[in-house]
């Protein structure tokens, strides 16, 4: 019985498996399926950077002139510089490998 309820279960599973897809692909054809917003638009990204290579305002001070985290203004920079912005893993890779 137990096996038959197990078999019943999968069945459904898979088939909302399927639909989600199916949706997906639709949203998508169609222009809608898109990933988390960004905080910040391009104009202000591009003036946050602009505040920080002047050396007008700290990290502390743009966090509060911009409502975003430290991590998200340090993002940006690194767009701006043109390099991936460097993950808490990466960053504990190369600290351990420059102590080497």
């Amino acid at each position: 019985m137990f096996n038959v309820l197990a078999m019943v279960a999968e069945f459904e599973s898979d088939l909302i498996r399927m639909r989600t897809r199916e949706g997906m692909k639709v949203a998508k054809a169609k222009g809608r399926l898109r990933g988390k917003q960004p905080k910040l638009s391009a104009t202000q990204e591009a003036h946050l950077v602009k505040l920080y290579r002047a050396g007008e305002h700290t990290i502390s001070e743009l966090e509060e002139l911009f409502p975003v985290t430290r991590s998200t203004i340090y993002r940006a920079i690194a767009r701006a510089d043109g390099r991936a912005p460097a993950s808490s893993a990466q960053a504990i890779d190369s600290a351990t490998l420059g102590a080497e």
